[in-house]
This record gives structure tokens, sequence and C-alpha cells, in this order.
């Protein structure tokens, strides 16, 4: 059973567990053909390169799924659940190159993060607002959106 947070025990201004990701030129190529999203401008360096970009550029929606990742993990599953999710794309990141046909060269890995902003109930439903974003290794939030989940109260066990 996954662990989730209770509705009672979170407080406006909480943290989300921080999500780490990686996104690799293999994993982008492996998004295209999940998503459909065949722009060469994610998988083709020269192809990105006369688009103005400094390489291929990891797919916005592989960010947003990578948020509702962050989100899903947190809210821990059934009974709680995400109700809606927004996001902003801000800047582009590249992949990290492949070393070997398996492992992914030395490089950016992406920090998901996220903070309960508002805390409240509506028709019955003990819900949580949360400000959530992609961070870059940098530190500069790359992606940034909200997000709205429904979290179990303990006296509904």
């Amino acid at each position: 059973m996954p662990h989730h947070p209770y509705w009672e025990d979170v407080n406006v201004g909480d943290e989300i567990t921080p999500l780490p990701k990686v996104a690799t030129t293999q994993m982008l190529v492996r998004f295209a053909g999940a998503s459909g999203d065949f722009n060469p401008a994610h998988y083709e360096d020269t192809f990105a390169g006369a688009a103005g970009q400094q390489r291929a550029i990891v797919h916005g929606q592989l960010k947003r799924a990578w948020l509702v990742h962050l989100m899903v993990n947190w809210l821990g599953g059934d009974p709680g659940s995400l109700k809606k999710l927004s996001c902003r794309f801000k800047a582009v990141d590249w992949p990290r190159l492949m070393k070997t046909l398996t492992e992914p060269q030395e490089g950016e890995t992406w920090m998901c993060r996220g903070k309960v902003t508002k805390k409240y109930e509506d028709k019955g439903e003990k819900l949580v607002e949360c400000d959530i974003w992609v961070e870059n290794g940098k530190g500069e939030k790359t992606t940034t959106g909200s997000a709205v989940g429904v979290l179990p109260s303990r006296g509904a066990r």
C-alpha cells in the first residue's frame, strides 16, 4: 500500500517530496513513440539547430508528465488523487547524450519540486493546492505550474 499524507497532517508551506529526473536522448526517442510527437527538434540535433536551438530539446509534454508523476507519487494513489494540473514551459532543456546503449553520460539531473499553497474543503473533498515546477541543474525553474490534489482524511479510515 503506497504511503500518502493525510489532509490533517498537511500544512500550507509544506514541501512536496522532490522527484529527480534524467532525460536522455534515448528517452526522448521513446517518448516520441509513446506520445506521437515526432517533431525532429526532440531527437535530431541538426534539425533543432536549424530551428535556433543548441541541439535537440526535451519535450515540454515530458516535463509535464514529470510533474504529474511528482504529484501522484506525493498523493500516494488511492485514496489520494490528482484533480487538476496545469503548467507553463518557461525555458528549454537539453537531454543527456548516451554513453552506451543503456547508460547516459554524466550531466544534468532535473528536480521536480512543489509546495502546498492552499488547503481547503469543497463538497466533502479534502483538497490541497500546490505550486509545482521543474528545476534544471542550475536551480532555474524551466517549467512551472499548479496542481490540486484530493487527500484522504484520518476521520474517514
